[in-house]
């Protein structure tokens, strides 16, 4: 998705026990954000979704 995106997209890979996730209530080990925003899993796991999502915000 980085490399599609380039400078429009900052990725970062955090474990739930990060300090950036202590103010989220996440209810699987696969999570996704996108401004904030949890991204529903279905869409977060499948690869052309997530590319038709992000294209959609970006």
């Amino acid at each position: 998705m980085k490399e599609r995106s380039g400078a429009k997209l900052d990725v970062k890979v955090l474990t739930t026990d990060s300090e950036e996730a202590k103010g989220y209530t996440f209810k699987s080990s696969t999570n996704v954000l996108f401004r904030n925003d949890l991204v529903p899993l279905d869409v977060a796991t499948d690869k052309s979704k997530m590319e038709t999502f992000l294209s959609q915000q970006l």
